[in-house]
């Protein structure tokens, strides 16, 4: 999806639209510090908002010295009010430090 064409260049995105054209693979990481239940915690989060997601394509990275670990999710995205709700909710997640 592409800005009006009397929008000039350059100019900001207005909030309801969107640069990606939907339905599309988007990838999702998140990252956290290693705890039990952490993966398992997020897994749950990324379901409720993409319910096809297959759980065994998760990519699990840890920091160099196991302090955290980073979560990879490629999910089917549907509309960028989709992706607004799943990173709200990652965002306010007590385990996320970060979702990029």
């Amino acid at each position: 999806m592409s800005q009006a064409d009397d929008t000039p260049p350059g100019a900001p995105i207005s909030p309801m639209e969107s640069l990606i054209e939907y339905p599309t693979d988007f990838p999702v990481k998140v990252m956290g510090k290693t705890q039990a239940g952490f993966a398992q915690s997020i897994l749950a989060v990324v379901k409720r908002h993409a319910p096809d997601f297959d759980e065994t394509t998760v990519g699990m990275r840890p920091s160099r010295e196991g302090k955290y670990l980073s979560l990879t999710f490629v999910i089917r995205a549907t509309s960028r009010q989709q992706l607004d709700a799943l990173y709200t909710e990652l965002s306010d997640h007590p385990m996320v430090n970060m979702a990029l």
